[in-house]
């Protein structure tokens, strides 16, 4: 591993996650995603205000942006997943602490996503559509984030040290637990609202009903 290369990686992939896909979508109907809502730049708080069409879009987007640095990673520098890690972990910084938005990103999911879907695709879609179950079944997002994050960190941590023998896997290991902690952290205020009964529900359907309603009054 030559120590260019890793900061190579760690500036662009940084500044790829600062991207702000939120802002992006909020601006194109005439909003500011940072005033709407919980005011976090993220896919739950575009579904929440503008409905489900665009907080999907919003979630494919963010999930590119960290498949993309990590996907490029592991090609360049011979299908190596410590690459696809340090990549990974970089954007998803870079998403959560943008220098270019004074470090007030979204909170990491959509992007950790990303990462997950570069290195095991299947597994990654498995998890994902059993979090869509269980935010459709409870309305919590924040709990269908702990799920992914939780489920996709320890799967792989498990996965690499058995397929990679070497000092590499202990690292990859730590990468991964890197990620688990960050995504966490910037879910600190939905875990003490969840802790103490606040946390606030989004339910997928009646997001799109409203949106649906909104559209044929509009049309009206």
């Amino acid at each position: 591993m030559v120590w260019w290369h890793v900061l190579l990686v760690v500036i662009c992939s940084y500044l790829f996650g600062n991207i702000s896909v939120a802002r992006f979508v909020a601006k194109s109907q005439n909003s500011d995603v940072t005033k709407l809502g919980s005011g976090n730049p993220g896919s739950t708080n575009i579904l929440r205000n503008f409905g489900f069409k665009l907080g999907l879009l919003n979630l494919i987007l963010d999930c590119l942006k960290g498949f993309i640095p990590s996907f490029v990673a592991f090609k360049i520098f011979g299908d190596s997943y410590l690459y696809l890690y340090i990549a990974g972990l970089s954007c998803i910084i870079g998403h959560i602490y943008p220098v270019i938005f004074k470090f007030k990103g979204g909170k990491g999911i959509a992007s950790m996503l990303g990462v997950f879907f570069a290195s095991d695709p299947l597994v990654a879609l498995i998890v994902v559509l059993i979090a869509a179950v269980s935010w459709l079944c409870f309305e919590y997002g924040s709990v269908a984030s702990f799920l992914c994050v939780t489920a996709l960190t320890v799967y792989e941590g498990i996965r690499v040290k058995n397929m990679l023998e070497n000092p590499e896997s202990m690292v990859i290991c730590l990468l991964l637990y890197a990620i688990f902690l960050i995504t966490w952290f910037a879910h600190r205020g939905n875990i003490q609202r969840l802790l103490v009964g606040r946390e606030n529900k989004v339910s997928l359907i009646k997001s799109t009903k409203k949106k649906i309603k909104q559209a044929k009054k509009k049309v009206d």
